[in-house]
Parts: structure tokens; C-alpha cells; sequence
């Protein structure tokens, strides 16, 4: 799209239509990544988060405002990879209203974390209460000590 054409002939649209025509280009080099895969990068970049380590468990906290626990998804794949994701939507626009200024995030987001080899993939919660996401994965017991094994000597 050319925004010469429409009358908009500033150094601001310039440099959109050159971002704009880059991404086209970006299809027709070898070895370049997806688009999908673009997507989902940006989507694991702006969803920030804590993780804390307890005795017990392990809690990961994720901001999550204006969501609802049906537009969070919490998975477990691969065995050990614990992934969050889910879609914010944009508000649907009512009569006369139009936006001044949009700066909150719309779209998918996605976090994977890689599970320590403690982690109880069969002890998780999840849990969203004032836009804040907190999954808890509790942690697998510490393995027993191996006793010694003791061997009767016999008298030959």
C-alpha cells in the first residue's frame, strides 16, 4: 500500500511503508522465519512474569489484566514444558466512540517455562484473581537415600 496515493506524504508514513514492505520481502528469503513463528515470539516477549521457588513448589505469576479464566489456557507438553497462552480481545467499539489513543496489548500471548526434573507435572493449579495469573506446580518429594546393603559373610 502506498500512502503517497492517499495524500499522506510525511517521514512517519515513509517509514511505515518501508516496515511495511520489508515483512513482504521477509516471504521470499530462504530461510527466514515464519510469519507464525514471528507471531509467536512477539506474543512470548510481551508477557512478562515471576517465578518463585518455595520448599514445596515452584509458583509462576503473570500479569493478566482484563482477562478472563476462559481466555487462559494453562498446558503441560512435552512432559516437562509448562505453557501459558491465551487471546485478549479488543473491546467492541460503540456507536459514535473512536479511539483518541490505543496503547493496550490486543492479540495472543504465550509463555513455555522448562520444568526442573522435580517438578509435579500432576500437582498443578492455576489460579486468576485481580488480572494476575499465579500457577502453582508443586514439587516431586526428594528421593529416598539407598540404604546400604548389607552382606552376610559366611565361614568357609
Amino acid at each position: 500500500m502506498d500512502f503517497r496515493i492517499m495524500g499522506l506524504d510525511s517521514p512517519l508514513f515513509h517509514t511505515l511503508q518501508h516496515v511495511m514492505d520489508q515483512s513482504d520481502d521477509l516471504e521470499k528469503i530462504p530461510n527466514a522465519p515464519s510469519k507464525v513463528y514471528v507471531r509467536d515470539a512477539k506474543a512470548m516477549a510481551a508477557t512478562p512474569a515471576d517465578i518463585k521457588e518455595y520448599p514445596k513448589s515452584y509458583v509462576f505469576i503473570v500479569d493478566m489484566p482484563g482477562l478472563k479464566s476462559g481466555d487462559i489456557k494453562v498446558q503441560v507438553e512435552d512432559d516437562n514444558v509448562l505453557l501459558i497462552s491465551g487471546e485478549r480481545k479488543r473491546e467492541e467499539e460503540k456507536e459514535g466512540a473512536k479511539y483518541v489513543r490505543m496503547e493496550r496489548r490486543v492479540g495472543k500471548f504465550m509463555r513455555k517455562f522448562t520444568l526442573p526434573e522435580n517438578a509435579n507435572t500432576d500437582a498443578i493449579s492455576a489460579v486468576c484473581q485481580d488480572g494476575v495469573l499465579t500457577v502453582t506446580v508443586e514439587k516431586l518429594p526428594p528421593p529416598e537415600p539407598k540404604k546400604p546393603k548389607t552382606i552376610e559373610v559366611k565361614v568357609a
